[in-house]
């Protein structure tokens, strides 16, 4: 089915006409149209109009008003303010630009397909092998996750990429350790969990870290042992090998709880990249962006100094010859543009990086690597903090396991479900409470701009009232249930019937979600898609107050009304699946 033409572009149409009319030397003027709790919509361009052309405001926008053709569409316009239209449309038009949306069976809701998409590289949810995830792996994973299924459900080719973390000293360190302590190794893959399995190597990884910071002998093996891992050598390949599987095993099984789909072969870590980094340094030195520096190779800035006024550079290689994070994140934005052929390459990760990849952006384009043809940008995130407004923390001081915190999550959901549950299984109530659990984290993440900081807040999070996914998850329920017991009555536009007040306002929100959603997708902002559903649901929860569905004055409005219903579910629903999260039919 095409794209349907929303209301507001409509209406946007014909005032753009209007103001060409009146004014012919000022070209095509944007009418700055914008809903309002005054009329349906309120154009406010005019007044800069005006004053760019040295004419009235009222005199012109009076001029505008007589060239707006009223009709099927335009119910009203008129003239307030210093020169403000207010624009009513008909109850007709709003049931009837519902009705086309409706009618769309491949369940798009009238959002357009890109007509010429690009290729998008996401680079999200990028974990640590041999180390559990924590709460500050939550953002990346859900924040991408979210931007992925909002390209490509506008029609963006997605390259998914978790760069892990496989490669480095941390390994050689690891390595070594188990080979002088073997005992320590003391479980079969086939015995244990994922989970118990990543504890082990994560508390090893511990282990290990403190004996490389206290002993220097140590140290100095582990560092050889690095070596040996990049030069391939056999019994060490084997060993990381043996990290890596086990830790995918792990990471899997996380994602899995998040309800996210994490395939293998978009996991693509440091290792990688490995067979690049030389000639991403040959490169860099050969063409000049980078020098030679106290035996490291480094790329200075002009913008970019420390405290002491001196120049801060990007460290490429170093002096002793190992490859730093850059020179990783310089080839795979080789890769990512000259193998993957990407039109723009994100980077879900923690603000704190900024000037890393300021750093990396600017030499990649110093190299070319990033023509003007090509977007590079960090989606940076912020924190997320406990209770008291600090760094989200166990009472020991511990970073908290993000699976400790979603089965917390899951239990308190399950509660509140179990409280509400009418004629619901102990298995349906441990199913809901898993989907309410994972979506109320997730959406108090996503109804936050990525860049500030938010509280975790279980109590709130899995909440019945106020901004919460549970409040949605409700109102979507309740549809569902309203149109079980519809009996014969079934969902049906009927444009004749005039609207109530809150059918209108209902109706008008719902007509806006295709534009929401390329807002969204265009600017990598969930919180947008979020806040829109959020208002949706209080919309609808006017509705349900003031407007009687099965017990309307007429058949047809029965009919109306559960249309409006089934409108607001088929939104809610797609609204929230592609922010990953669930809709059960019974709350």
């Amino acid at each position: 089915m095409a794209s349907v033409t929303s209301l507001s572009d409509s209406v946007h149409q014909r005032l753009a006409a209007a103001l060409s009319a009146a004014v012919p030397q000022a070209g095509s003027a944007d009418p700055l149209l914008r809903r309002s709790d005054r009329a349906d919509f309120q154009a406010n361009g005019i007044l800069a109009l005006a004053k760019k052309e040295k004419a009235n405001p009222r005199e012109l926008a009076t001029q505008v008003v007589s060239g707006v053709e009223s009709g099927e569409l335009i119910k009203d316009v008129e003239v307030s303010g210093p020169g403000f239209l207010n624009i009513t449309l008909t109850d007709r038009a709003i049931t009837e630009n519902l009705a086309a949306r409706y009618a769309d069976d491949t369940g798009r809701l009238g959002v357009p397909h890109a007509e010429q998409p690009g290729t998008t590289v996401i680079d999200y949810a990028q974990p640590n092998v041999a180390k559990e995830m924590h709460v500050g792996h939550l953002r990346s994973a859900v924040i991408g996750d979210a931007v992925v299924k909002l390209l490509e459900f506008t029609g963006e080719n997605v390259v998914r990429r978790h760069h892990i973390g496989d490669w480095g000293t941390q390994f050689g360190m690891l390595i070594q350790y188990l080979e002088e302590h073997p005992h320590e190794l003391d479980h079969k893959a086939d015995e244990v969990s994922g989970e118990e399995a990543m504890s082990n190597l994560d508390r090893l990884y511990k282990a290990a870290r403190k004996l490389f910071d206290a002993d220097e002998e140590f140290k100095t093996r582990a560092r050889r042992r690095v070596v040996d891992l990049q030069a391939g050598d056999p019994q060490t390949v084997a060993m990381w090998q043996k990290f890596v599987d086990e830790s995918k095993i792990y990471f899997f099984s996380v994602f899995e709880k998040l309800d996210m789909e994490i395939r293998d072969a978009d996991i693509v870590g440091e290792s990688g990249y490995n067979d690049m980094l030389a000639e991403t340094c040959r490169l860099l030195e050969e063409s000049g962006v980078a020098v030679r520096s106290e035996g490291a190779l480094c790329v200075f800035f002009d913008d970019i100094k420390g405290p002491d006024g001196n120049p801060v550079p990007l460290i490429v290689q170093k002096s002793d010859g190992g490859y730093g994070y850059a020179a990783t994140d310089l080839s795979a934005i080789r890769d990512r543009v000259f193998n993957l052929k990407a039109n723009s390459i994100i980077y879900v990760v923690d603000a704190r990086q900024s000037l890393h990849f300021k750093m990396v952006f600017e030499t990649a384009r110093k190299a070319g690597w990033l023509g003007d043809d090509v977007k590079a940008y960090q989606l940076a995130f912020g924190t997320v903090l406990g209770k008291d407004g600090k760094p989200f923390k166990t009472r020991e001081g511990e970073t908290v396991r993000l699976v400790d915190l979603l089965d917390e999550a899951i239990d308190r959901a399950s509660a509140v479900v179990r409280e509400k549950a009418q004629d619901l299984s102990e298995a349906e109530i441990a199913e809901r409470g898993t989907q309410v659990g994972v979506g109320a984290v997730k959406y108090a993440d996503l109804s936050t701009s990525a860049n500030r900081d938010y509280k975790f807040d279980l109590d709130q999070m899995v909440s019945l009232n106020g901004d919460t996914s549970v409040y949605l998850q409700y109102a979507y329920a309740r549809i569902q249930s309203i149109l079980r017991k519809a009996g014969a009555s079934r969902p049906a536009a009927h444009p004749e019937l005039e609207l109530h007040e809150a059918e209108r306002a209902l109706g008008l929100h719902a007509d806006s979600f295709a534009a929401t959603v390329a807002e969204a997708a265009t600017e990598y902002a969930p919180h947008k898609l979020a806040a829109y559903l959020y208002q949706l649901a209080s919309f609808y929860t006017t509705f349900y107050d003031k407007c009687p569905v099965l017990k309307a004055e007429t058949q047809e409005q029965i009919e109306n009304r559960l249309f409006l219903c089934d409108v607001t579910a088929r939104t809610l629903h797609r609204g929230m699946d592609l922010l990953g999260i669930r809709t059960p039919e019974r709350l």
